[in-house]
């Protein structure tokens, strides 16, 4: 009985990393986005150092 629900337990732990890392993926690409926008808005405005953001 031990044994299973060890593994039971592994499987539980495993799916919620690879849910997590998925939710991850979707991060990234959304960040990755906002900052291409950001950058193409910045190039777009001409020879100024404005910025949109303040980092």
């Amino acid at each position: 009985m031990g044994p299973l629900l060890l593994v039971l337990l592994l499987a539980l732990i495993l799916f919620g990393a690879g849910f997590a890392l998925k939710i991850l993926w979707w991060v990234a690409v959304v960040v990755l986005v906002v900052w291409l926008l950001g950058f193409l808005v910045r190039s777009g405005e001409g020879a100024g150092r404005s910025r949109w953001y303040r980092w």
